[in-house]
């Protein structure tokens, strides 16, 4: 025992009958070791119940067992909005089999950027996920170019390096749900978009203009954040404006959710006076009144899909072209 009371590498060395060096190559998976001799240390591991050192393991073979998931959002946004869940899901369902850690970095109230850099320069983690980036300040070019593997939750903004990605049709997404509240005889259909200084506003608002104007109708944009209150302010703003909107197209469920509320005290009915259509297909979808019309995309499958990519990048493998996946319009009463 050492000095706490913890079995050492020498005692299993003793139990094993080998060397310390012999241990030593069996904990950090040599492959230049006997299967013999590797169940032999297996088993006086297990007798004395020893645990390897992390942090002596990552001296000899520059890994970490660590993997961030680096979401630059407040904590606010991070436990509210299913979206991240649901990710957070497929990741850890991925990596569970493997010797990954999971380490979840969360922008700070002061929202320093700048600290998710210095983290992963810090050779604290084996790899990176971002998730729900913004592109700003030049960060994401940053962390782009650091040498580490990385993979981004979708394309990020402002990167002019080839980079690993995985993500939805965010466009053609849009354009099924803006078409669909067309082909149900919507006439007057506003949309509740996203942030413009991410991919996924971006995107879901070119689907929705380029419906409206290939119908030759007027477009009719109010911006939100992808939280509920962002989603509840710009419906108010919409219905100011627009008293006489027959159609929503709202960018998140969680947006969504807030312009059912807000319509609901308007005096407005869903879907007789306004049809209501959202994006994600997350649980909120079908704990609303009415059950919210909405566009699926597969989030726990994405999540899945970063985590085999990272997994791979960090065993060697060079992968940086983009991943799209298809969407799917789901109906129910709001629409």
């Amino acid at each position: 025992m050492d000095g706490s009371g913890s079995p050492t590498l020498e005692q299993v060395a003793a139990v094993a009958g080998v060397s310390r060096a012999t241990v030593s190559r069996v904990v950090n998976g040599s492959p230049k070791v006997l299967p013999d001799t590797v169940a032999a240390v297996e088993q006086a591991i297990r007798q004395l119940g020893y645990v390897p050192n992390r942090a002596a393991r990552a001296l000899v073979t520059r890994r970490t067992d660590s993997v961030a998931i680096v979401v630059p959002e407040p904590d606010t946004r991070v436990f509210s909005d299913p979206f991240f869940a649901g990710m957070l899901s497929g990741i850890s369902r991925t990596l569970a089999p493997t010797s990954s850690q999971l380490v979840l970095l969360i922008e700070p109230s002061e929202g320093d950027d700048q600290r998710f850099i210095r983290y992963l320069r810090g050779g604290h983690v084996d790899g990176a996920i971002i998730i729900s980036h913004h592109g700003r300040d030049n960060v994401l070019q940053e962390i782009a170019q650091l040498p580490l593997p990385i993979v981004f939750s979708a394309r990020p903004l402002g990167v002019d390096v080839p980079v690993a990605s995985v993500d939805v049709d965010n466009v053609a997404g849009a354009r099924t749900g803006v078409q669909h509240l067309l082909t149900i005889g919507r006439r007057k259909v506003a949309t509740v978009a996203g942030p413009l200084d991410m991919t996924a506003g971006l995107d879901r608002l070119t689907g929705y203009k380029d419906v409206m104007k290939e119908a030759g109708l007027p477009a009719l944009i109010e911006y939100g954040d992808f939280t509920a209150d962002g989603g509840e302010q710009a419906t108010l703003r919409l219905l100011d404006a627009h008293p006489d909107l027959d159609g929503l197209f709202v960018a998140s469920d969680l947006m969504a959710t807030a312009a059912l509320r807000v319509l609901s005290q308007r005096g407005r009915r869903v879907p007789t006076d306004v049809a209501v259509v959202g994006f994600d297909d997350s649980v909120l979808a079908t704990t609303t009144t009415p059950k919210l019309t909405t566009v699926r995309q597969p989030v726990e499958q994405l999540g899945a899909r970063l985590a085999e990519i990272l997994l791979a990048k960090i065993a060697g493998a060079h992968l940086t072209a983009p991943e799209i996946y298809n969407t799917e319009l789901i109906i129910r009463d709001s629409a």
